[in-house]
């Protein structure tokens, strides 16, 4: 197998939804999803969090590691990896992990978890929803355009 079989096999994996490993990606995908925003509205529930706050950190990591193999992946097999990575999946893709990644580099950062929730936007495009997302270019906009704001946040939070 070569390196472009191996892209493109990829490729038909990640973004197709045929029958086979396709949808069964797509279900996976999805499960995990659910699972990691179920987690993570759980772990804000105080008396869980105290019984149970080292496992959700846990799953937390592992979910983010799943999370970030699959971006990565999606970047990888992109035909086109700039228009990926700025596009309105490709940014909730990277907003989806990212949080966790700043909460552990800064303890004082929890409260970025609630930006994780954006994992269920990625539902969007397992259930071909993306139609329903018509104001997703807008949302693209406004976020590149609070591109400074935000790199001010985030330093800011990293700081604290």
């Amino acid at each position: 197998m070569t390196g472009d079989t191996i892209k493109e096999r990829l490729r038909e994996i990640i973004f197709g939804t045929e029958p086979g490993l396709g949808r069964n990606f797509d279900i996976a995908l999805i499960i995990v999803i659910i699972a990691s925003v179920l987690a993570l509205f759980l772990d804000s529930v105080e008396p869980l969090h105290a019984a149970y706050g080292e496992l959700f950190y846990t799953a937390e990591i592992a979910f983010t590691v799943l999370f970030s193999i699959e971006y990565l992946a999606r970047i990888y097999c992109s035909v086109d990896r700039k228009r990926y990575i700025t596009s309105f999946y490709g940014i909730v893709d990277l907003l989806a992990v990212l949080p966790t990644y700043l909460m552990v580099l800064s303890p004082g950062a929890q409260r970025l978890a609630v930006v994780r929730s954006l994992r269920l936007l990625r539902a969007f495009r397992i259930f071909k929803l993306g139609h329903m997302l018509s104001e997703a270019t807008e949302f693209r906009r406004a976020i590149w355009a609070s591109r400074p704001k935000i790199a001010v946040f985030l330093t800011f939070v990293v700081i604290a």
